[in-house]
């Protein structure tokens, strides 16, 4: 079973002992969520010890632990392998995997630029065995609360074939999957009869429960209606803030 929980936000300059933070943030939580994934020998306090390993576009890969300083050495290396980093955002993508059990977790990151029309964004690709059941909600909380993106979602190829299919979706425009998030800003555009489970998070945006995996329908109608209603607004172009 695979799935991807997703945000993306507009241009935000962040230094990369900001950006450390949010990724220590986002690894510790993930791996108290996914305590089977890859959890293993160094367990401490009761969260699973994660080994970590870079993903470079070119060169050696690289052992990187949660911790801040560790993140910072390897978004440092990946600034500087990359011209464009410093406007575009530094692009970081980590790996860890227990292939003997199953499971497979990629979390990949372009943040901290000011471009004007490339999304920032971290995306997570979770392979899991098909007998297992995800906290899909919850692991969008986190990127959620450590991102501050202005939309994301938790969806699959199904779900992204669905509304390219029959409801017009464009990548790089916003969208739901079975989970979805919407910022302040869109949250206060989402209609009254909206078929979903709401939660509102403490950045001040909102966590849509709208069906479980499996139901594209279902995503689709949500999709419509959000649009419809202008949640799903593209930022303006030239982008000029992170969120709508």
């Amino acid at each position: 079973m695979r799935r991807v929980v997703r945000g993306f936000w507009g241009p935000r300059q962040e230094s990369a002992e900001e950006l450390a933070a949010r990724w220590s943030t986002t690894l510790d939580r993930f791996a108290l969520l996914l305590p089977e994934a890859v959890g293993g020998p160094g367990e401490t306090a009761g969260a699973p010890s994660w080994e970590w390993r870079t993903v470079p576009a070119a060169g050696p890969a690289e052992t990187v632990r949660s911790d801040e300083s560790s993140l910072r050495g390897a978004l440092r290396t990946a600034r500087e392998a990359d011209p464009w980093a410093a406007a575009n955002g530094t692009s970081l993508r980590l790996l860890a995997d227990s292939p003997a059990a199953g499971w497979k977790v990629e979390i990949a990151g372009l943040a901290g630029g000011t471009p004007d029309s490339l999304l920032q964004s971290l995306v997570a690709t979770i392979t899991s065995p098909d007998e297992a059941s995800l906290p899909d909600a919850a692991l969008l909380t986190v990127v959620a609360e450590a991102w501050q993106p202005d939309y994301g979602d938790v969806s699959d190829r199904a779900v992204t074939s669905a509304l390219k299919k029959e409801a017009g979706f464009r990548i790089g425009t916003p969208s739901v999957g079975w989970i979805g998030y919407l910022s302040a800003g869109r949250a206060a555009r989402v209609p009254a009869d909206l078929t979903a489970d709401r939660v509102e998070l403490p950045t001040g945006g909102l966590l849509l429960a709208i069906t479980s995996p499996g139901d594209t329908a279902a995503v689709v109608e949500a999709y419509e209606t959000l649009r419809k209603s202008g949640a799903l607004e593209p930022l303006p172009r030239p982008m000029n803030r992170p969120a709508l």
